[in-house]
């Protein structure tokens, strides 16, 4: 091979090298090593977003999307290679993405998306003012009653007084409990009345004899 061909292939290639040195560490850009959520994670609920890059990086700016609406996020804080962002609202059910963006160590700007799915818990109904005055009115009554169907039950009943008539007068008489009869006390006078005829009777006999 002729000399000058052999010169003009060590310049060509000598040049080649020299074009790729410089070209080896701008392939090298940082990128995103991790983050949570993680691409296409189902999560209950969310509170926080942190992206993990290789290196350190610049600038973070950070936007989360519900559809087509833009959900408001605290301002991106930036420790080492860590990028967190507060989320101040509890997120509804739906399907999100992350939309992030930081410039390398390097100068040279990156950024990408991470999709993931919010199902959030049912939340259990909350009694309404009008529910808990009803529920507290019903116990009310019901302490209320209480008492009164207990004194009901624990008062003695008094006797009832019987009234009924004598056989010789007519008379109305009544007893309470187990006292004596108005019928005997009537019998009993007549039979003194009686007596008190017949003594008088024999008296007078006697006397004219």
């Amino acid at each position: 091979m002729p000399r000058f061909i052999r010169n003009s292939v060590a310049a060509t290639l000598a040049c080649g090298l020299f074009l790729a040195l410089p070209a080896a560490p701008a392939l090298a850009h940082d990128r995103l090593k991790s983050s949570d959520p993680a691409k296409n994670a189902k999560v209950s609920s969310l509170e926080t977003i942190t992206l993990d890059f290789t290196s350190k990086v610049r600038f973070p700016a950070v936007v989360l999307m519900l559809d087509e609406e833009k959900i408001n996020l605290a301002k991106p804080k930036l420790d080492g290679t860590k990028v967190t962002v507060k989320v101040p609202e509890p997120l509804v059910s739906g399907k999100y993405t992350i939309a992030w963006r930081v410039v390398s160590a390097d100068g040279h700007p990156i950024e990408g998306e991470i999709p993931f799915t919010v199902k959030a818990p049912t939340p259990t109904p909350t009694p309404t003012p009008e529910a808990t005055e009803a529920t507290e009115a019903t116990e009310a009554t019901e302490a209320s009653s209480t008492p009164s169907a207990a004194a009901a039950v624990s008062s003695p009943v008094a006797p009832t007084p019987v009234t009924s008539f004598s056989e010789a007068g007519g008379e109305e008489e009544t007893t309470e409990g187990d006292g004596v009869p108005g019928w005997l006390w009537v019998a009993g006078g007549i039979l003194v009345a009686v007596g008190v005829v017949v003594w008088l009777s024999t008296g007078r006999k006697n006397n004219e004899a």
